[in-house]
């Protein structure tokens, strides 16, 4: 026999149930109440989670990465061959990945034309990944190029394309990233196209995860830059990353509490709820008293109907929170399914659980008051 079969023996709980049927309106709009009350709260909630992820993504893969570029104390228009050197030594294990930009326009022979950022480095595959095509570790022959570029000039991998008198076939085309990352117009070379410009304008350092991005990041500072001169500039998104999560939480804090309100606004209806029910029912609970039913059994049955209440209220608007979660995740982060993901789910558990509790307490008093009412003065009400 089951826990719900054994519930359902209990006296208590069968008057309960009987109870609530009787008016059954009243009980709808008690129900309504917890209903809006859970998916305020659950709902608030795991937008506060898909607005989490979609920052998340919008930073895209910079939060592992350390961006480095000449200071103003430099004594360089920008970053030398030794410091390069350097820059490994302090990164470790880390990609390295020094870059020189330039800017062109690309064109075709039937006059289409695109503006796009070169950039020449020898290890494209720690920064770009491709849609088509090769992405080489060792970078010394071909060009890389945003997709949207080659669809929007007409070019396909094994194309040429010019840069400073020179032609380079396109080995690969560069999907484009959400967020900050790469992939916008860019046309990527190798090193030797730029060979003219004796610095680098920037270093990349890719690391494992944002932890050990910001470790590198504080271990440059020290290295280069002394008191308060900025040898180097030294930026590291995981920091970003972190006062935008912190940022985030108190949000969905904020957000619970607004939502809150409306669960607490449902159990004071149902305290009136339940206040009216046993004012109502103040002579057939004398019956019940003066025929030997105890106390404890009309405390039981008035806290069961809160239960019931609760439990239904907290299912169902679980079920519209979840629908909920579906639409915003959908919209926010284009794949509905990561609403089942538990940081979204515990929402929903603490949703319902918190309509339980709140009518639970809610119907507290009135369970009190209809069990210690003397049977006679009962009977004359």
């Amino acid at each position: 026999m089951s826990v719900t079969d054994l519930l359902w023996r209990v006296p208590s709980v069968q008057m309960a149930w009987r109870n609530l049927g009787r008016n059954r309106i009243r009980t709808a709009l008690a129900t309504l109440g917890i209903v809006i009350g859970v998916v305020a709260i659950a709902s608030l909630g795991i937008a506060g989670v898909a607005l989490q992820q979609q920052a998340t993504a919008d930073l895209g893969s910079l939060t592992n990465e350390v961006m480095i570029s000449s200071g103003p104390d430099s004594d360089s228009d920008g970053i030398t061959d030794e410091q390069v050197e350097e820059i490994r030594s302090v990164a470790g294990d880390a990609a390295v990945v020094p870059e020189k930009t330039n800017q062109t326009t690309l064109s075709t022979r039937d006059g289409r034309e695109a503006f796009v950022s070169v950039t020449a480095m020898t290890r494209p595959s720690a920064m770009y990944t491709v849609s088509a095509g090769d992405n080489p570790d060792r970078f010394h022959s071909g060009a890389l190029l945003s997709n949207g570029t080659a669809m929007q000039l007409g070019y396909e991998l094994g194309d040429p394309v010019e840069y400073d008198g020179q032609l380079y076939r396109i080995r690969g085309l560069i999907e484009a990233e959400g967020g900050f990352g790469p992939g916008g117009n860019e046309l990527v070379l190798p090193l030797s196209a730029l060979a003219e410009q004796e610095h680098y304008d920037s270093v990349t350092v890719v690391a494992a995860d944002g932890d050990e991005a910001q470790a590198i990041a504080d271990r440059l500072e020290t290295r280069f830059n002394e008191g308060d001169d900025e040898v180097l500039s030294v930026t590291s998104f995981a920091s970003a990353q972190e006062s935008i999560g912190s940022f985030l939480n108190t949000l969905n804090l904020a957000l619970l509490g607004i939502g809150s309100i409306s669960l607490v606004v449902a159990s004071v209806a149902i305290l009136n709820v339940m206040l009216m029910s046993t004012i109502e029912r103040r002579g057939e609970i004398g019956v019940l008293r003066a025929v030997g039913i105890r106390r404890g059994e009309v405390l039981r049955m008035i806290l069961a109907e809160a239960m019931f209440l609760g439990v239904i209220g907290g299912f169902v608007g679980a079920v519209a929170s979840l629908a909920v979660g579906l639409a915003v995740f959908e919209v926010l982060a284009g794949d509905p399914t990561l609403v089942l993901a538990w940081p979204s789910v515990r929402y929903l558990v603490l949703g319902f659980g918190f309509a339980v509790v709140a009518s639970m307490l809610s119907g507290l008093y009135p369970a009190w008051k209809a069990a210690n009412d003397p049977p006679v003065e009962a009977l004359r009400g």
